[in-house]
């Protein structure tokens, strides 16, 4: 029972690309995914320089991460295993979408590593779309609850 994934979509964020780039890494995500606490084996100063190793746990599951690639401002992509279930990789491009804001495109290439894990991301697959529309809401939320002209922290 094997699986195998490549998802696409697209998340609108209201800022200029590198802010809204910085949202996609490991302690940005803090600012608007409930419960995510990355935690880093090693001192990282830079949590989005290529080689960064940190893990999670949501949604019940412990997931490794490391930082594969970054284009500052553009682009970065991470490997990511749930040991036992699934592994892959998530890459996170922001394009600038002409009217200040940001088109975040992002890439799950996933593959199942057990029956359980193909279930799982059979599921994961199945609900892509409304995964990245509660990204887009979280995000909103975050950007609204800021004060004005608010920078973005680093």
């Amino acid at each position: 029972m094997s699986a195998h994934y490549a998802l696409t979509g697209h998340v609108p964020v209201p800022l200029p690309p590198i802010e809204a780039l910085r949202l996609f890494t490991p302690r940005g995500e803090e600012e608007w995914v409930k419960g995510w606490r990355p935690r880093f084996p090693v001192p990282a100063a830079d949590d989005a320089r290529p080689g960064t190793v940190f893990e999670t746990d949501s949604h019940g599951e412990r997931t490794i991460w490391v930082v594969v690639d970054r284009q500052e401002g553009h682009r970065i992509s991470y490997a990511r295993v749930i040991p036992g279930s699934r592994a892959g990789t998530v890459t996170v491009t922001a394009v600038d979408d002409g009217h200040g804001g940001t088109t975040v495109e992002v890439t799950y290439v996933l593959t199942a590593l057990s029956p359980q894990g193909a279930r799982e991301l059979r599921g994961f697959a199945e609900g892509y779309g409304d995964f990245l529309r509660s990204w887009q809401e979280s995000i909103a939320a975050r950007i609204a609850s800021r004060p004005p002209n608010a920078a973005t922290p680093t």
